[in-house]
C-alpha cells in the first residue's frame, strides 16, 4: 500500500470561550470610557487649577464643603445604589425576559428615583445647618465661615436632582452597551465650573453677592446639561419613556431589596468622609481645599481608566452570573483586576514619587502660592499611597454586587469604618490633613484584604497567583521609572532653579517613557491588552 499522505489541512482555531469573547469586549468598551472619561477628568484639572487661581482659600474651603454634602447623598442614592443595584437587576432582566420588560422595569424605576430625589432636595434645603454643622462644625470659630457654607449648601442641594437622574440614565444605557455619551456628558460640569468661575466672581461682588455662588450656578448648570445629553441616546434605545411607578414589579422589588444592604454599605464608607470633613474643619483654614485637591488628584488615575473598566466589567458580570457560567466570571474577574492593577500601581508610584512637581506644575497660580503647593503635595502622596488598594477595592465590591451579595460589602465596610477612625485619631495630632489622607489609605487597606479573603467563597477560583505575577511586573517597572523620574526632577531642579514648570515636565515625561519601557522589556500582558484594544477599536 502507498504510504498515507500526510494531512497537511490546517486545524481551524478553536473558537474563544465566554470568558475571552467578554475580555475583548470589556477592553474595547473600558477603551471608549476611559476616553471620554480622561476628556472629563482633563477639564475637571482645568477647572481645579481655575477654582485655585481665582477663589481664595476661606471659599474653596467652604465650597468643597458645601459640595460634598449633595455628593455624598449623589453617590450613595444615585450611583453607589443604581450602579450596584440597579443596574445588574436591569441587565438580568433584559437578558432573560427581553428588552420590553427591561424597559418596563426601567421606567417604574426612573418613577420612584424622581420622588425619592426630590425629596432628598428638599429635606437638604431645609436642614442645611444642620448638615453643615455634621460635616464642618469646627467652621464656627471663623467668623462669616459657617454661614457661607450654609448658604452655599442650599443652592448647591438641587445638584442631586440632575445627578441622580443622570445616572439612573447612564444604568440604562451602559446596559444596552452605549458608552460614549455616558463618558463624554460628565466633561459638561466641568466647562460649566470653568465659565462661571472666569465670568461670575466679578459680577456677584459688584451686585454684593458671595462670589462663590458662582461654584454653585455652575454645579447646577453643569447637571442639568449632563441629563439634557443623554436624551438623544436614551431616545435612540427605547428607554425615554414616561416614568411610571408599578411598585409591585418582581425586578423593581428585587431591586429595593439590593439597594437596602448597598445603602447601608456604602454609607458606612462616606462616614468616613464625613468625619474627614470634620476632622479637617477643625484644622487651619486651607486644610479642606490641601485634602480636597490632593484626592481629585488621586481620582484623576482611578476616573480615567479604574472606574472605565469597572464600568465596562459589570454588565459583562451581571450577565455571566444569570447564565450560571461562574468560571467565566472568575477569568473576566481576575482580567478586570490585572489590568485595574497595571494602571492603579503605576499610579500609586508615580504619586509618591512625583507628588511636589505635579502639584507646582497644575496648580501654582494667582491665589494657590507654593505654601499651598506644598501642602497639597503633602495630602497627595499620603492618599497617593492607597490608590491602587482603592481600585482594587472598586473591582471587588462590583464582584459581590454582580453575584448578588450585598452582605459581605457591608460587613467589611463596617470594619473599614473602624480602622479609618482608628488610625485618623492616631495620626491627625501629629500630621494634621496628611494624617485624615494616611487613615483613608489605611482603611482601604483593610477593606481591601477582607473582600479579597472572603471572595473565594463566592467564586471557583480567584487567579490569585496569575494577578500576582503581573501586580509584581508593573511594580517593578513603576519602581524603576518612579526612581528615574525623580531623580532627573530633582537634578534639573537643583541646577536650574528658574525653570518652575521645566523640571516638572520632564521629570514626568522620564516617568512615563521608562514605564511603558520597563513593562514592554518585561512583556507586560496588561500592555499588550490595552494596545490591541486600540487597534480593534
Amino acid at each position: 500500500m502507498p504510504p498515507t499522505a500526510p494531512n497537511t489541512t490546517t486545524e481551524p482555531p478553536s473558537p474563544p470561550d465566554a470568558s475571552q469573547l467578554e475580555h475583548r469586549k470589556i477592553t474595547g468598551r473600558a477603551g471608549i470610557v476611559a476616553l471620554g472619561t480622561f476628556t472629563s477628568r482633563l477639564l475637571g484639572l482645568v477647572r481645579d487649577q481655575v477654582i485655585a487661581a481665582v477663589f481664595v482659600r476661606a471659599a474653596t474651603d467652604a465650597f468643597f464643603v458645601a459640595f460634598t454634602i449633595p455628593n455624598v447623598l449623589r453617590q450613595l442614592v444615585a450611583e453607589g445604589a443604581v450602579q450596584n443595584a440597579v443596574l445588574p437587576v436591569l441587565a438580568t432582566v433584559r437578558e432573560r425576559e427581553g428588552d420590553a420588560a427591561a424597559k418596563r422595569v426601567f421606567a417604574t424605576m426612573r418613577g420612584f428615583s424622581l420622588l425619592l430625589l426630590i425629596g432628598i432636595t428638599c429635606l437638604g434645603i431645609a436642614f442645611a445647618p444642620q448638615l453643615v454643622h455634621l460635616f464642618a462644625g469646627g467652621y464656627q470659630k471663623f467668623p462669616g465661615q459657617f454661614e457661607r457654607t450654609v448658604s452655599l449648601t442650599r443652592w448647591l442641594f438641587p445638584y442631586i436632582f440632575f445627578m441622580g437622574t443622570a445616572s439612573l440614565g447612564v444604568a440604562a444605557l451602559n446596559v444596552c452597551r452605549r458608552f460614549t455619551v455616558t463618558s463624554f456628558a460628565p466633561g459638561l460640569l466641568n466647562i460649566a465650573f470653568i465659565a462661571a468661575s472666569l465670568t461670575l466672581p466679578v459680577w456677584l461682588y459688584s451686585v454684593g453677592k458671595d462670589p462663590a455662588l458662582a461654584l454653585a450656578f455652575a454645579a447646577l448648570f453643569g447637571g442639568a446639561l449632563q441629563v439634557i445629553a443623554q436624551w438623544p441616546s436614551l431616545r435612540a434605545v427605547g428607554y425615554m419613556g414616561w416614568p411610571r411607578l408599578a411598585l409591585r414589579e418582581p425586578a423593581f422589588r428585587e431591586s429595593l431589596r439590593r439597594m437596602g444592604p448597598v445603602l447601608f454599605g456604602i454609607g458606612i464608607y462616606y462616614v468616613d468622609v464625613v468625619l474627614a470633613r470634620r476632622f479637617l474643619s477643625e484644622l487651619d483654614m486651607g486644610s479642606q481645599s490641601y485634602f480636597s485637591w490632593a484626592m481629585r488628584l488621586c481620582d484623576f488615575p482611578q476616573g480615567i481608566f479604574v472606574m472605565a473598566l469597572q464600568s465596562a466589567t459589570l454588565p459583562s458580570l451581571a450577565r455571566l452570573v444569570a447564565r450560571g457560567e461562574m468560571h467565566a466570571v472568575s477569568k473576566t474577574f481576575a482580567f478586570g483586576m490585572r489590568l485595574t492593577l497595571w494602571v492603579a500601581i503605576s499610579a500609586t508610584v508615580g504619586a509618591i514619587a512625583l507628588a511636589e512637581p505635579l502639584v507646582t506644575l497644575i496648580f501654582q497660580r494667582g491665589h494657590f502660592d507654593a505654601v499651598a503647593a506644598h501642602q497639597t503635595a503633602r495630602a497627595f502622596m499620603a492618599q497617593g499611597l492607597g490608590i491602587w488598594m482603592v481600585a482594587a477595592v472598586r473591582q471587588l465590591v462590583g464582584v459581590y454586587y454582580a453575584v448578588g451579595d450585598t452582605k459581605t460589602p457591608v460587613r467589611v465596610a463596617a470594619i473599614d469604618l473602624v480602622a479609618f477612625i482608628v488610625s485618623a485619631k492616631l495620626l491627625l495630632p501629629h500630621f494634621g490633613h496628611v494624617g485624615v489622607g494616611l487613615a483613608v489609605s489605611i482603611a482601604s487597606f483593610v477593606q481591601m484584604v477582607l473582600l479579597w479573603v472572603r471572595l473565594r467563597k463566592r467564586l471557583p477560583c480567584l487567579h490569585s497567583a496569575e494577578i500576582l505575577r503581573s501586580a509584581s511586573r508593573t511594580l517593578a517597572s513603576a519602581v524603576t521609572a518612579g526612581f528615574l523620574g525623580h531623580a532627573v526632577y530633582q537634578w534639573v531642579h537643583v541646577h536650574h532653579a528658574g525653570h518652575r514648570y521645566g523640571d516638572a515636565l520632564l521629570g514626568i515625561g522620564v516617568y512615563g517613557l521608562v514605564l511603558l519601557l520597563v513593562a514592554r522589556l518585561l512583556k507586560s500582558e496588561e500592555l499588550m491588552a490595552v494596545k490591541f484594544s486600540r487597534r480593534r477599536s
